[in-house]
């Protein structure tokens, strides 16, 4: 055992850009995955980086992705540590960077018994709901279809997460709250945003953290506020099926701490709202520039929904066109360009390099969605890709559009609902384009983990008479 580990720690760490004595790699100060991409094309699937003590592996190659991440998934299921975002801006409460151990187990437990797939299907018609608000939103007010987007996502997770029935706008005081809470994350935990998570003895300084532990406060109130709303209707036998409710029945069981519900549920809120709106914003912004993929999936629409109905959650097998237009949308631009950092707990050998304990390791999304081993043309938008000689959707495909391994995003299943939804009844009813005088920059994004695009305009043009789709799509008495 002795005599392996020594020849493991012999082997070199995969290659990568030269970096400096002693300080050794200067890390991208924008457009990261942008710039780690490059890096892949110039040093290989694999390749590494060290600042200071720390040595960064970054995977930007499918299969190579699929033999680190996945296959040594559990010794990877780890986070490094973070300061600044995890121990004080979350105070060790967040999911998504909260490090292996007994307490992530607790959370994944609770998150997979009320997001699973079982669970997923019970909010579809709520999701169909708010989907058929999308499309009266575009009829009533088309130069606004990004905030739609935004609308429906917040709608639906705070039903999801909290009940709430009404549609939500993006204008509320606790959804502007709760995504202000989001962008200071998301700084916070981009690498070498604080100078702490490299040196952390910075953390001893008095006032140098105190921005942080200030908006940690201000997080926890909110939260523990949604989530007292929700007892208290509890109480008083009003409260509607959510995951805050089933947490608070199931508290003992999943041993949850009350500081612990409030920020699952805050997690939620922020995996689930950012990432929809900007996916189902993306699928138009694919299909108005990319008009012939488009006319495919309306052809199959006409063909097995026709024109005088919606499509539903139930056409979704009849459907493969559909769904190979979402799948393509979700690899042309991924939502979360970078991804999040790993860390190994045990030595990995691969390739004959060595990706030592401790190490942070990064899926670069961007470069595995555009290997051309797998993806051949990636920046070519083909939703023919994800079809199979019969015509369906290909099964053999893996895609980490939700991340890798045993850290995969736990609501998924949700997530894909609300794309599939929203591209069947947007494509149903309308014909999507660009305006020729104010054509798309399909790379104007914003520069952080979850992307935005810049505003941009489409042109809906009506494939169904606009009475009935106002009929169809009216909220039902």
């Amino acid at each position: 055992m002795k005599r392996r580990y020594q020849a493991a720690r012999r082997l070199p760490l995969p290659p990568g850009p030269p970096g400096r004595w002693l300080l050794g790699n200067t890390m991208p100060k924008s457009h990261v995955p942008f710039q780690f991409a490059r890096w892949t094309e110039q040093y290989g699937p694999v390749f590494s980086l060290k600042q200071g003590h720390r040595i960064f592996v970054v995977i930007g190659r499918h299969q190579a992705a699929v033999d680190i991440m996945e296959k040594e998934g559990a010794n990877l299921a780890d986070r490094p540590r973070s300061i600044a975002a995890q121990e004080t801006l979350t105070g060790g409460l967040g999911v998504l960077p909260q490090g292996s151990g007994e307490r992530l187990r607790r959370l994944r437990r609770v998150l997979h018994a009320g997001l699973q797939t079982k669970v997923a299907e019970a909010y579809e018609p709520m999701q169909t709901r708010h989907a058929k608000n999308v499309v009266l939103d575009v009829l009533n007010d088309p130069k606004n279809h990004q905030g739609h987007a935004m609308r429906y996502s917040a709608s639906v997770v705070m039903s999801l997460t909290y009940g709430k029935i009404t549609p939500t706008s993006y204008a509320d005081p606790e959804v502007v709250a709760i995504n202000k809470a989001l962008a200071r994350f998301g700084q916070a935990i981009q690498p070498g945003a604080y100078l702490v998570d490299t040196y952390p003895i910075l953390r001893f300084i008095p006032g140098y953290l105190s921005q942080l532990k200030a908006w940690h406060k201000e997080e926890h109130a909110l939260y523990d506020r949604q989530l007292d709303a929700v007892r208290t209707q509890m109480r008083e036998g009003t409260a509607r099926p959510s995951f805050a409710r089933f947490m608070i029945e199931h508290q003992k069981q999943y041993e949850l701490g009350d500081k612990e519900m409030a920020f699952i549920a805050g997690a939620i809120f922020g995996a689930g709202s950012d990432t929809t709106a900007s996916a189902i914003t993306i699928m138009m912004m694919a299909a108005a520039t990319h008009t012939d993929a488009q006319a495919r999936v309306q052809e199959e629409l006409d063909d097995v929904v026709g024109r005088t109905r919606l499509p539903t959650f139930a056409d979704q097998e009849m459907l493969p066109q559909v769904t190979a237009f979402m799948l393509e949308s979700l690899r042309w631009r991924p939502v979360t360009l970078g991804g999040f950092a790993h860390r190994a707990t045990k030595d990995i050998i691969w390739n004959n390099c060595l990706i030592p304990a401790g190490a942070t390791v990064i899926g670069n999304h961007w470069a595995i969605l555009n290997d051309p081993e797998v993806f051949p043309e990636p920046q070519t938008f083909n939703p023919q890709r994800w079809i199979d000689d019969a015509g369906r959707v290909r099964d053999d495909l893996k895609f980490f559009t939700f991340g890798f391994g045993r850290r995969v995003c736990p609501g998924q299943h949700i997530a894909n609902r609300s794309v599939f939804v929203n591209t069947a009844l947007i494509l149903w009813a309308f014909r999507l384009s660009e305006n020729p005088a104010a054509k798309i920059d399909t790379f104007a994004f914003s520069d952080t983990t979850h992307i935005h695009a810049a505003p941009f305009e489409i042109c809906f043009a009506k494939r169904i008479d606009e009475n009935v789709i106002r009929e169809l799509c009216a909220p039902s008495k």
